[in-house]
């Protein structure tokens, strides 16, 4: 558990399935169903939950292989929460434990909306065009 300003705590571990489905809706990202994070969750390689008076206010996960692929998901906080460098914490701690933990040479990717990637390429990320293009589907 770290400590960071303005009473913000940085809480290591994989979110419940209600924080997680909380947190998701109310950042703005797409929803997912109780089924869909009881199913997924227990994939976490690592994970942070940002809590405010004991309240959970962000989050961020990696998941993966554990040797060769890694994707960092799930990055968000709440809007009230916004601004005050908790993305960025966020991140800090998710890249340290990469740093710390993956095998070199993992690849490790992300998908940044709007403008996180202005935080995202403070971490050494970089898009992947033209040499690559990310693809999605939803099943």
């Amino acid at each position: 558990m770290t400590t960071t300003s303005d009473s913000y705590v940085m809480c290591a571990g994989t979110p419940s399935v209600e924080v997680y489905l909380r947190l998701r809706s109310g950042s703005g990202l797409s929803p997912k169903t109780p089924e869909m994070a009881r199913a997924g969750l227990p994939g976490t390689w690592h994970g942070v939950t940002v809590l405010h008076d004991g309240e959970p206010v962000g989050m961020g996960r990696v998941i993966g292989d554990g040797g060769c692929f890694f994707q960092i998901v799930d990055m968000c906080v709440l809007p009230g929460h916004q601004g005050r460098g908790l993305g960025r914490r966020i991140m800090e701690e998710l890249v340290g434990e990469l740093e710390r933990r993956a095998p070199d040479g993992a690849y490790v990717s992300l998908i940044a909306d709007g403008d996180a990637r202005f935080l995202y390429e403070k971490f050494g990320f970089s898009p992947t065009a033209p040499a690559s293009v990310g693809m999605h589907r939803t099943v």
